[in-house]
């Protein structure tokens, strides 16, 4: 290939459409899979964007001139993706998304057998580089074989194109459409006691992403075993052009609709999920948004609740909350650096039986240690029937005890002066330093994070405290000024 492929992030794929990330791209992408990790069968998967079905059909014919059979499960959340992997036995599985991305940007997760993560150094950089060996003109041949008129088609493959063996390639691929659907649907239920749910009103925002159908699935479990959930669905259909914005419920400016939905519905709580509803974020009765970190703390006191010394994976950003739960209920705490594959090695490692980062991201040992936007929101239902709180008094406790920022993100030209300033007027009055990820300092009363994304050209920080909210947001103020005075 006479360019690289600059789409290969750390431990995904993400691209811009036709500049970096197109068919051809997403073909070769394909072979790669399947000569590097010798796959037999792999499932694929595509959130509701117009581009995600080309792409992945693209894919699925690179794996199938690769010797896979490929599963295709439709449209689909990456979670499904990693139910699907490890529940069907596979020898992989991808999902085509961009989670939250701008429109004119598209991408894959991919995971291998037992849905185990790959990235950069467990064969994503030899996926790229076979990717990139590939012959020009073998790939147009096999795109133009595959295309029916510009595109590839889906009916390309049931006409026997994706049936056929080739001597020249060797390959004897198959395609058929799979659903997996009703079994994800009862796994991520299994999950709590249905039993403990009593009379319960949710707002459920998809945001015209892929958690409306897998919610509906849902749903139907509880209707068959008469679980009195009512839910008031948002934003609810599928429709890849996202009139009402790409579903990024992190933003404040995108949570409008479900805070408002909430309370003109007198529901108990609120649900909203990104494109892809790997993440799900939550609203208390009043429509008040509640930070992620939060409810890693409830989540944390769930799964000790039911399995006593459980260990609890957490990431170094905000975890005073976290720490103080887990250590009060009998559990063990372990830090994790941040990001998913991080949390997951990690818990493998240590057999944790959950895991949780503050952006919303929740790991679950018996989802193959993989994260899930619907069992979250599963748990605190139950935990609010069983308790007899409301999710408002739940956490209200909990802020009040360790307030936090939030994450605050600067968009910088030299993030490394940044971390140097921050360090020459802090480090040497800090208690405790930590480096698990970026540069974490502790004082008596009060603590920070502050590390450079791995995604974007940002510097991110978290600000907690110990009671203090003046204390808390004076040194946030303060803190913000020193990162942004280049």
């Amino acid at each position: 290939m006479s360019q690289p492929i600059t789409c290969f992030k750390a431990y995904d794929i993400r691209g811009e459409l036709n500049t970096q990330l197109s068919e051809e791209v997403a073909y070769r992408i394909g072979r790669g899979f399947a000569t590097e990790l010798n796959a037999k069968t792999v499932v694929v998967g595509g959130d509701v964007r117009l581009t995600s079905t080309p792409l992945k059909l693209a894919l699925a014919a690179g794996l199938i001139d690769g010797g896979a059979t490929v599963l295709d499960l439709g449209d689909t959340g990456t979670e499904e993706i990693y139910f699907a992997t490890k529940h069907l036995g596979v020898d992989g599985g991808i999902e085509v998304t961009a989670s939250h991305n701008p429109i004119n940007y598209n991408g894959m997760k991919m995971v291998k057998a037992g849905s185990v993560p790959i990235s950069g150094d467990t064969g994503l950089n030899a996926i790229k580089d076979a990717a990139e060996a590939l012959d020009d003109s073998l790939v147009a041949e096999r795109l133009a074989f595959y295309c029916n008129g510009e595109t590839i088609d889906a009916d390309a493959f049931f006409n026997g194109k994706a049936h056929v063996s080739t001597d020249k390639l060797n390959a004897s691929g198959q395609y058929e459409l799979k659903d997996c659907l009703t079994d994800y649907a009862e796994h991520v239920v299994s999950y709590i006691d249905t039993a403990n749910l009593t009379p319960l009103k949710i707002v459920a925002n998809s945001g015209n992403g892929a958690a409306g159908k897998a919610l509906d699935a849902i749903e139907a479990v509880f209707k068959a075993k008469g679980v009195p959930v009512e839910f008031i669905k948002v934003h609810h259909q599928p429709d890849g052009t996202f009139p009402n914005g790409i579903p990024n419920p992190l933003l404040p400016e995108n949570r409008d609709d479900t805070a408002q939905a909430v309370i003109d519905s007198k529901a108990d709580f609120g649900i909203a999920w990104d494109g892809d509803f790997d993440r799900c974020f939550l609203f208390d009765a009043n429509g008040v948004f509640i930070e992620g970190y939060y409810i890693v703390g409830l989540l944390a006191q769930a799964f000790i609740d039911k399995e006593a010394d459980a260990k609890i994976i957490y990431d170094p950003r905000v975890f005073w909350n976290t720490e103080d739960i887990v250590k009060s209920a009998g559990g063990i705490p372990i830090k994790s650096k941040t990001g998913h594959a991080f949390i997951k090695e990690r818990m493998r490692k240590e057999d944790a039986v959950y895991g949780g980062e503050m952006s919303a991201h929740h790991y679950f040992r018996d989802f193959a240690y993989c994260d899930s936007g619907m069992i979250p929101w599963l748990l605190v239902a139950e935990l609010l029937c069983t308790k007899q709180i409301s999710l408002a008094d739940m956490v209200k406790a909990r802020i009040e005890a360790f307030p936090s920022s939030g994450e605050i993100n600067s968009k910088l030209k030299d993030a490394d002066a940044a971390l140097a300033r921050i360090k020459q007027k802090y480090e040497a009055d800090a208690l405790v330093i930590d480096d698990t990820d970026g540069i974490g300092y502790e004082f008596a009363e009060w603590r920070f994070n502050l590390r450079k994304s791995n995604t974007e050209p940002v510097i991110r920080l978290n600000v907690e405290s110990k009671g203090d909210i003046p204390l808390m947001e004076a040194k946030t103020e303060e803190l913000i000024t020193l990162i942004r005075s280049e």
